[in-house]
């Protein structure tokens, strides 16, 4: 997998995964909706860490300059 993230896009997306995890282990945010943040912050997270987002691939699109 070629890299199609940049550092700032990384921060970012932990970031985000951080506040969905905080949302919902805080209980602020619960049922489905709780549930889905939950999912999207674990793929967040699972993204940043590979710098590479299947989604970007699809579209030919990314944000790492290199």
């Amino acid at each position: 997998m070629k890299r199609n993230m940049s550092d700032i896009d990384r921060v970012v997306r932990v970031v985000v995964a951080a506040l969905f995890a905080y949302l919902y282990f805080g209980g602020i945010v619960t049922g489905t909706l709780g549930i889905v943040l939950a999912a999207l912050g674990v793929i967040f997270l699972l993204t940043s860490v590979v710098s590479f987002c299947p989604i970007y691939a699809l579209f030919k699109f990314g944000t790492n300059k290199n």
